[in-house]
């Protein structure tokens, strides 16, 4: 069971392929949450109880409907919220595995009988693997790709004739608390056109916010952004970021999604630190100055604050600079 949200969802993947790699032959149910059911609907030999959060008592009576009459051998409790908690209350199962102390919290514990290691700072997507490592199965080298439909590669294709080509700006994260600001992004994308001509691409959902944070971007950038927000779906936005040369997001769901796809991401990281929660494959391309936001913002060293602490408050996404991330830029696309 992991419900939420998608860059979680999306780092469960691994957990799946670990499993079906390791016992080919074990049949898997995934419950998770009705808009991330989009994201991995069609990952093979996955049977999905579909949980519908906004339907309040709606969702959970579904999903007691669908889970009647059935028994597990094991659940794998890989969240640790009230929503998942009382959900789990309604599962079959003789094995019960979550989160450790360390990472539960109140209610998780009520509903397991066996508990993944403790592992200090861990990255999430390792912790959603320890559940694969604490059944014993290998999780070097697992494969973390989404199944992109070919109308999805064929929508990447029109907006992208050239691949690896554009530079992808996905400016929004569905926590507005982690968005770096339009001026920062209209001047990485100037730099971007001016300095390696190569065409920047505006993504993003079809949310007001998004929508009016693009129009803020295009309306501050001094050359033409092609501005794609709301106009696709979720696994064409996967095509799209598989086929650019690099992606430049928040700590949001397109920055794990680009991740999980083999493209370069450039993680925009203050108000949470990416050593838990950054794209981990482009870590190194990423800017992390949630340290620095620990200290200001705080008054802590970023080590004593809970592990997945966010401070998403006014200001903090400043400590980023425009020429913090064209300098990683560099690097990616050798200007």
């Amino acid at each position: 069971m992991r419900l939420s949200a998608l860059g979680d969802v999306c780092n469960t993947v691994p957990l799946v392929r670990a499993i079906q790699r390791a016992w080919p032959e074990t049949a898997l149910t995934w419950i998770v949450g009705k808009a991330e059911h989009r994201l991995v609907h069609d990952l093979p030999g996955v049977e999905f109880i579909v949980f519908d959060k906004r339907g309040a008592f709606a969702g959970f009576r579904d999903a007691r409907s669908q889970l009647a009459g059935r028994r597990f051998d094991t659940l794998l409790l890989a969240q640790v919220s009230q929503r998942s908690t009382i959900l789990a209350s309604q599962v079959r199962a003789d094995r019960r595995i979550g989160f450790d102390r360390a990472r539960a919290r109140p209610g998780h514990g009520l509903v397991i009988n066996e508990r993944i290691g403790a592992v200090s700072f861990q990255h999430q997507m390792h912790a959603f693997l320890e559940f694969a490592r604490y059944l014993g199965l290998p999780t070097e080298g697992v494969d973390r790709r989404l199944p992109l439909p070919e109308e999805a590669r064929a929508f990447a294709r029109q907006h992208q004739p050239e691949a690896r080509r554009a530079v992808i700006i996905s400016p929004a994260s569905s926590h507005t608390g982690r968005n770096w600001h339009a001026e920062g992004y209209a001047a990485v994308s100037d730099w971007i056109v001016d300095e390696t001509g190569r065409p920047v691409i505006l993504m993003g959902g079809p949310g007001p916010a998004e929508q009016e944070l693009g129009r803020a971007i295009e309306a501050k950038a001094r050359n033409a952004v092609l501005n794609l927000i709301g106009q696709d779906t979720i696994k064409q936005a996967l095509a799209m970021f598989e086929r650019a040369a690099c992606v430049i997001a928040p700590d949001s769901g397109p920055a794990h999604f680009a991740d999980a796809m083999g493209t370069p991401v450039v993680g925009l990281y203050a108000a949470t630190w990416a050593r838990r929660s950054g794209p981990i494959d482009s870590l190194e391309h990423t800017v992390d100055r949630f340290p620095q936001a620990a200290r200001e913002f705080a008054g802590r060293e970023p080590e004593e604050l809970r592990w997945g602490k966010r401070l998403e408050r006014p200001g903090v996404m400043r400590l980023i600079t425009p020429k913090m991330v064209i300098d990683r830029l560099k690097r990616l696309l050798d200007a």
